[in-house]
């Protein structure tokens, strides 16, 4: 009954609040997706009815319902506000910023295409109603305006085509911002900058790291690793001071080594092509298959779910690429790049790739193009992939299949429910792991209890363990908008025989809770540590990185405790490959972006991040395949608050942080071991010894009385060290002068800042800013 629902928001004496209410409702208790539509397509109505709307929520709700143009006409209207000029753009501005957090490349192109035609059409009408009304007219529609308006017609009057001229640069400057914040440029280069200045990443750790290496596995790791630590920031130091030691690897090895680089200079965009050049396939045959399809690989992820300038590069190597090496590489990049179009052409060039029926192709070609068609509920390219990995008989090809489908049906809810019943009893197991990150996509962030109910009792029956590992990882996914309830749901499961439903709870609760520091997730994360089996251990340090990333020691007490696991894990010999490889990982993902980025899953409320969701499942596949750890990247988003001005231009502005600076500070660098101090020991003396030395003592004391020059050193030699006592008793005394000093109450942030996910309560801007959010 949507009258009556209606009605109620219609009489309620406070329509704003009420409305915002029943939003908040819909988008966090409402399980049918079907019944949502109505309920918000009903109170989008209801907003474009109040005198003051809030168009940002507005556009929250056509983005679900996917209507692309009710955003751009919003849009449209907001820019071309002529009562407030200043609030139409800004807002616009602001809706724009928070569009592109939550909407797909496909979408968001629609909403910029309509902008561009909805503009040309405007500029077009005004010239001609312009030319066509005669004088008198002109003059007269202006009479009835106000004194400002007045001035303004005399000017137009002295030189119309002048301020015509004005208008339409200023209009169209202003649709360019907005187009490039729509786009993703101005989020992208923001963040770059941010990441570049505030690098706090620690190289003697990595090097601590590198000197306990000794295969192949925990090599590939420490590359990996360093990845994540530099994210985004564009120092690739510590590779370049290692060179030796990175050439150490080989093969798949290689690939991932040189896939690293697209992770350090994610978003680094403007000079990618020119920044891995060196990697890229070029026309001499004497190149390595291995670095160019890791260069085509990190090309895709540099321009990961922003890759519009480089898809068209991206087909022409995957077309002309000389072993399938490279192809895995081309599409896997691709995919990346093209991440959310749902553009056919790049589907069908995928699918060819697919059908050529080779294992390492097919693969990478069965999960980008998942990735293009994330969320689309495309029924022609689910039919083509549950198909194709019902006939092969490649188990790499039906796992890359597997992934791609699951993507397909991002945020679909009940309307997946047929792909998933097909999937779910299926014969071959890999086919039923996709039905469990099927349902973790459709009814991602959703808590649908259902959904759970299947996820948990598949957890606990299913023949296959991977199949078992795949539906308790699930849950987490459900679960990412009210993490406070994974703990408790998949308690049972950690402590469970099966080591392989151990890991996956322990990822569970990585993904829910990633990024919040749960003290009850990790309580139950840090029993794992101590686990007998190896790859629970390495689940643990994973999930446990995850939970714990952007925590300061000041306001959460396990971050020093949890550093000191990973750490000694890495440094015990005697700890295995496979855990090892987890700990490593830890330590690059706790440490994530120079220690200046989180993993972000929310966006806000109702809202997941899509970009995040989706390179967090694809992470979860580097059980099977070590490069697929690279998606983990996507999930990584900076912890600043950056504030702009109407000309996107960063004013010079200070934020009020509201606690003690050392509550979310940055954790402190490692320190390089100190050398122990032999210990003397005393040796027997024997008579005869102990006169010989006597006589010399003698002989070297008349000699000293004799020396008068020895006596003059021995005086110097006194001075100086009375001097470095004296100066070691100062540095002690200032020291001690500052530890007594009363730390303050608050802190003061410049523009941009970093803060960190807890820091955001207490954030404040000053009495006397001239601006407000």
């Amino acid at each position: 009954r949507l009258d009556i629902l209606e009605r109620a928001v219609v009489e309620s004496p406070e329509q704003a609040a009420m409305i915002k209410h029943c939003f908040h409702i819909a988008i966090t208790l409402i399980e049918s997706r079907r019944f949502l539509k109505e309920v918000l397509h009903c109170l989008a109505g209801l907003y474009s009815k109040l005198p003051m709307p809030d168009y940002l929520n507005m556009c929250y709700c056509y983005v679900f319902l996917n209507e692309p143009l009710a955003v751009a006409e919003i849009l449209e209207k907001l820019m071309s506000n002529t009562d407030d000029a200043h609030f139409g753009r800004v807002t616009a501005y602001q809706i724009s910023f928070d569009l592109y957090q939550i909407a797909s490349q496909q979408f968001l192109g629609r909403v910029m295409a309509a902008l561009r035609s909805d503009s040309v059409a405007a500029v077009t009408e005004e010239a001609v109603t312009t030319e066509e009304r005669p004088a008198g007219e002109q003059a007269q529609s202006t009479d009835s305006n106000d004194e400002k308006m007045e001035v303004d017609v005399v000017a137009v009057k002295d030189s119309p085509t002048k301020s015509n001229e004005a208008r339409e640069d200023d209009s169209t400057t202003a649709l360019t911002k907005l187009l490039r914040i729509l786009d993703g440029d101005e989020t992208i280069e923001l963040f770059l900058q941010f990441l570049i200045r505030t690098n706090h990443s620690d190289l003697l750790l990595l090097r601590q790291i590198k000197e306990k290496v000794h295969n192949s596995i925990c090599h590939t790791a420490t590359i990996i690793s360093n990845s994540f630590m530099h994210c985004g920031t564009t120092s690739d130091t510590f590779l370049r001071e290692d060179l030796d030691w990175l050439g150490q690897a080989s093969n798949w090895a290689k690939f991932s080594a040189t896939a690293s680089l697209g992770v350090i200079h994610k978003g680094h965009e403007k000079e990618a092509l020119s920044l891995m050049s060196t990697y890229l396939p070029k026309d001499s045959t004497n190149t390595s298959g291995y670095q160019d399809g890791g260069g085509l690989y990190a090309l895709g992820l540099i321009h990961a779910n922003h890759g519009s300038k480089i898809i068209e590069y991206m087909i022409q190597q995957m077309k002309g690429a000389a072993n399938e090496v490279v192809r895995h590489g081309a599409c896997l990049g691709l995919g990346l790049a093209a991440m959310g179009t749902g553009r056919l052409d790049v589907y069908e060039e995928l699918k060819f790739s697919l059908y050529t029926d080779e294992a390492v192709t097919g693969e990478a070609a069965g999960t980008a193009m998942g990735l293009v068609m994330v969320g689309s509920y495309n029924e022609t390219a689910i039919g083509d992939m549950v198909n194709y990995a019902r006939q092969t008989q490649h188990e790499k090809i039906i796992r890359g299949l597997s992934i791609g489908i699951a993507l397909t049906v991002y945020g679909m809810q009940e309307e997946a429910d047929p792909l998933i019943e097909d999937l779910v009893r299926d014969k071959d197991p890999i086919l039923r792991r996709s039905g469990m990150f099927s349902i973790a996509m459709a009814y991602c962030g959703t808590g649908n209890n259902k959904a759970i109910q299947r996820l948990l009792h598949v957890g606990v029956s299913d023949a296959n363990d991977d199949v078992r590992r795949a539906a308790v990882t699930a849950i987490g996914f459900l679960l990412i908008q009210s993490p406070e309830q994974c703990p408790s749901v998949v308690s049972l499961l950690s402590q469970s025989f099966n080591p392989h439903v151990r890991c996956g709870s322990a990822m569970a609760l990585g993904v829910a809770c990633a990024g919040t520091g749960s003290k009850e997730a990790m309580a139950i994360i840090e029993l794992m540590f101590k686990d007998s089996v190896n790859y629970v251990r390495q689940g643990a340090y994973i999930a446990g990185a995850m939970v714990m990333v952007s925590q300061s020691q000041g306001s959460n007490p396990k971050v020093a405790s949890f550093r000191e696991t990973i750490k000694k894990a890495v440094r015990d010999s005697r700890e295995d490959s496979m855990s090892k490889f987890g700990a490593i990982l830890a330590q690059g993902i706790v440490d994530a972006g120079g220690r200046n980025a989180t993993i972000g899953m929310q966006v806000s409320v109702g809202r997941v991040h899509m970009a995040s969701v989706v390179g967090a499942l694809v992470f979860q596949n580097f059980w099977f395949w070590f490069p697929l750890s690279h998606f983990l990247s996507l999930s990584f988003r900076p912890s600043a608050v950056i504030t702009l001005n109407r000309d996107l231009k960063m004013p010079v502005l200070n934020v009020k942080s509201s606690a003690k600076p050392s509550m979310f500070a940055y954790p402190p660098l490692a320190e390089a071991p100190k050398e122990k101090e032999k210990e003397k020991v005393a040796t027997a003396v024997l008579s005869t010894t102990a006169k010989a030395k006597a006589k010399e003592a003698k002989k070297k004391a008349e000699a000293a009385v004799a020396d008068d020059g020895m006596e003059v050193e021995s005086s110097t030699e006194k001075k100086d060290d009375e001097e470095k006592k004296a100066g070691e008793e100062k540095k002690e005394e200032e020291e001690a002068k500052k530890e007594e000093e009363p730390e303050p109450e608050f802190e003061i942030l410049q523009n941009p800042a970093r803060v960190l996910p807890a820091q955001l309560k207490v954030l404040s801007l000053e009495a006397n800013s001239c601006y407000q959010p």
